[in-house]
């Protein structure tokens, strides 16, 4: 049969360079208004035999299709129990709890309010096998109210929540009764009173399959119907504002999670398989799309429901984990931690988040946690850029090795090449110019290529300004280095201008680190009478160790390689500093410290 109009080859390849294309308007939302999947078995749209739509949902059938007994999941449950699935069970409750959202419940938006449990795995790939069907990760660190507004502004028609967090949905319950809540108990048993909702419904969809014909995934879309249609809407932060629903496709989440498998060497050639270890938030970005990058490669998903550093370093030498991603802050606290030991093995650890310093690199490497330094964005699908290792840096000094590893590098090789963009007032929006590549001058990281986010849900502005000039904007500030390589700098509008120098809250941050005693820093801007603003310093210290403000201000003056124009005049030691669910420092909380606001009420 000859492929349709729509499907031939002159529409592929057009729909391909759209990829490398700047967009001319703001990407379409989908419809505010969820739409029941169609009640028959739904059927790939045509396309030739050279071409199928991309979906990273059908890493799942595939894996438990070659290796149906090799060991998906390993999770100590909120009961205490040690939880083991194979790839065969991982996918038949992923095939079931589809099967309850497309033809039990006639549900096609779901939210999920939960930890880095199975559940999370299981839903995931189970709505993404429904065509039509969006999936909403929501941070469960979240106040009740935000949680709240990012259920009914993304108008999911079911939540799937932990027991731990029912409390976080019930404002959201009362005033949605029409929309219905399962319970994940989280436990070692699938039925009968331990059990939960989430495990009724899984059982029900798998009671309508064998009911209904036993289709399996051939009665489902783990290829997608269309890879550019958006089943994901993952949540930002929300510091400063309401959270943005960012749109991924299923092209787009395929794309970064094969990214991610070649970038953080999921995929072994020896026998042996990855072993993930879940310290990111699966609901962050999610979880830079690791859920379907680990299961393309048949890993073993190492779920934790909370960070405990103590479990942390058990697994590590006992489990042979092989991979985890963590932020910086994660890192520097697992290194400090009493149980921190040189492993057998190394270990890769995939570092985003924020900008590291070098000194937590060379920490790291004494540890055997050899860090793959990546950077991006939740509107990239999480990591775009890598810090690739030169070999040629192991003939440079220590100070110069970590430096060059601590920088954010160049695109993934599921991208197109990052670039840093002058930036400033006086420039139109839509103004577009590459900065040298000396590494001195300052602009802003662009992205454009693969696995660029289509858009914000339901926020069209947004999403103009986001795609100004045809490339997607960062916000954050770095230089061009001669050899390609990106160094981020600052978020714009953490930049310190003290009389007309122009000082890096992470440069200082980073030379802050180097102090022996020191665990953490924070820096942001003060009002100064005379330079206009100063920096001021928020540090944690070691375990064991005392020090003042002021031992780290003449430390800072007679002992370090901070500037004099940098150095802060004022150091305040605090016993933590405040921090997002990812590990970044929440520096819209210090600049309120700063000012004297009650720390009680503002974390």
């Amino acid at each position: 049969m000859a492929p349709s109009a729509s499907s031939g080859p002159q529409s592929r390849l057009a729909r391909l360079a759209a990829h490398f294309l700047a967009p001319s308007s703001a990407p379409e939302p989908p419809s505010a208004t969820p739409t029941a999947p169609e009640p028959s078995p739904p059927q790939p749209q045509p396309h030739g035999l050279n071409f199928h739509a991309l979906s990273p949902t059908f890493f799942l059938p595939r894996a438990a299709a070659i290796e149906p007994h090799a060991p998906a999941i390993h999770h100590v449950t909120s009961n205490g129990a040690i939880l083991r699935r194979t790839y065969e069970s991982l996918s038949e409750r992923a095939l079931g709890f589809a099967y309850w959202a497309s033809r039990c419940a006639r549900v096609s938006r779901v939210g999920l309010v939960l930890p880095n449990t199975p559940a999370f795995l299981e839903a995931t790939f189970g709505v993404g096998a429904v065509p039509g069907a969006v999936l909403v990760p929501v941070n469960y660190r979240l106040k009740s109210e935000d949680v709240a507004y990012v259920l009914e502004h993304a108008g999911v028609e079911v939540v799937v929540v932990d027991q731990e967090f029912v409390g976080l949905v019930e404002g959201f319950r009362e005033r949605n009764p029409r929309v219905r809540v399962l319970v994940d108990a989280d436990t070692d048993v699938v039925e009968g009173e331990l059990s939960g909702e989430f495990d009724a419904a899984v059982l029900e969809g798998l009671r309508w399959d064998r009911e209904n014909g036993k289709m399996g995934w051939e009665g489902l879309m783990a290829q997608a119907r269309d890879e550019e249609e958006v089943f994901a809407l993952a949540y930002t932060s929300g510091t400063t504002a309401r959270p943005k629903g960012v749109e991924y496709t299923h092209r787009g989440a395929y794309l970064a999670a094969m990214g991610n498998v070649i970038e953080s060497g999921l995929n072994f050639h020896d026998g042996k398989r990855a072993r993930y270890l879940w310290t990111l938030p699966m609901f962050h970005a999610m979880g830079w799309t690791f859920p379907w990058a680990v299961t393309a490669v048949r890993g073993t998903h190492y779920c934790l429901r909370k960070i405990d550093y103590g479990h942390i370093w058990t697994l590590l030498k006992h489990e042979g984990i092989t991979h985890f991603n963590a932020a910086p802050t994660v890192n520097t606290l697992l290194c400090a931690d009493p149980a921190a030991e040189r492993l057998p093995q190394p270990v890769r650890v995939t570092v985003a988040a924020s900008p590291p310093t070098p000194h937590l690199f060379e920490l790291m490497t004494r540890l055997n946690l050899q860090p793959v330094h990546v950077y991006g964005l939740t509107e990239t699908y999480g990591p775009i850029t890598k810090g690739y290792f030169m070999p040629a840096w192991e003939r440079l000094t220590p100070n110069e090795k970590y430096g060059r590893m601590a920088r954010q590098g160049h695109g993934f090789v599921t991208s197109l090449p990052v670039r840093v963009v002058k930036n400033g007032d006086d420039l139109p929006e839509e103004h577009v110019e590459d900065v040298k590549r000396d590494g001195k001058e300052i602009g802003e990281v662009v992205f454009a290529g693969n696995i660029c986010a289509k858009g914000y849900y339901k926020d069209e502005e947004a999403t103009r300004k986001l795609f100004a000039g045809g490339v997607l904007h960062s916000g954050d500030l770095a230089v061009w280095h001669g050899d390609g390589a990106i160094q981020i700098l600052d978020r714009a509008k953490d930049i310190i201008i003290s009389g007309g120098e122009n000082i890096s809250s992470v440069a200082l941050e980073s030379m802050l680190a180097m102090h022996p005693d020191l665990l953490e820093a924070g820096v942001v801007a003060v009002p100064d009478s005379h330079w206009g603003e100063r920096p001021k310093a928020f540090v944690t210290v070691q375990a064991g160790k005392e020090l003042t403000g002021e031992d780290v201000i003449q430390w800072a003056k007679h002992q370090s390689a901070i500037s004099k124009f940098m150095v802060p005049r004022e150091v305040e030691v605090v016993p933590e500093l405040p921090k997002t669910s990812t590990g970044k420092v929440k520096k819209n909380v210090l600049r309120e410290w700063a000012k004297g606001a009650d720390r009680a009420k503002i974390r």
